[in-house]
């Protein structure tokens, strides 16, 4: 049996399916009530290191809570739930989509965050990238939850 691929390779292989201009993976931790960046295309701005409080708004209802994914096409529609939204924005980039990673018994380990151009995601792209984080669920949970492991 060949050994999985790394973490890295998993989250590389997707960015480059995806496309994006900046796109980053992060693990979901409920019991540190965190979410910990384990990949990024940009890591001086968005080292792997760097972590966010998880806190209950919005975007957790909608991404952690009832799982679907979060879009905004312009920075007035995350700038609320975005506090970095000035650095996302002078990176290039005025829309997000961030897609919720499942584990078989329903828990979201993490998502996938892609951003670009304002009105980058229409309904087409989010239709793909969601497609193509599903198609890679097999790969991406595992890959998640090792990245999860490998750091503090």
């Amino acid at each position: 049996m060949p050994d999985a691929p790394s973490p890295d390779t998993v989250f590389a292989e997707l960015a480059a399916a995806i496309g994006a201009r900046l796109f980053t993976v992060t693990t979901h931790d409920p019991e540190a009530q965190l979410f910990r960046r384990a990949y990024t295309s940009h890591p001086a701005e968005y080292p792997v290191s760097g972590t966010k409080p998880m806190t209950r708004d919005a975007w957790s209802d909608q991404v952690i809570g009832r799982h679907e994914s979060f879009v905004a096409n312009t920075t007035a529609g995350f700038s609320g739930l975005f506090p970095d939204h000035a650095l996302i924005n002078a990176l290039g980039c005025h829309s997000v989509i961030n897609v919720p990673v499942l584990r078989g018994d329903g828990e979201v380990v993490g998502t996938v965050n892609a951003l670009d151009a304002e009105g980058w995601f229409t309904p087409g792209r989010v239709a793909r990238i969601e497609a193509l984080v599903a198609e890679r669920n097999a790969a991406l949970v595992p890959a998640m939850t090792a990245a999860a492991q490998d750091r503090p």
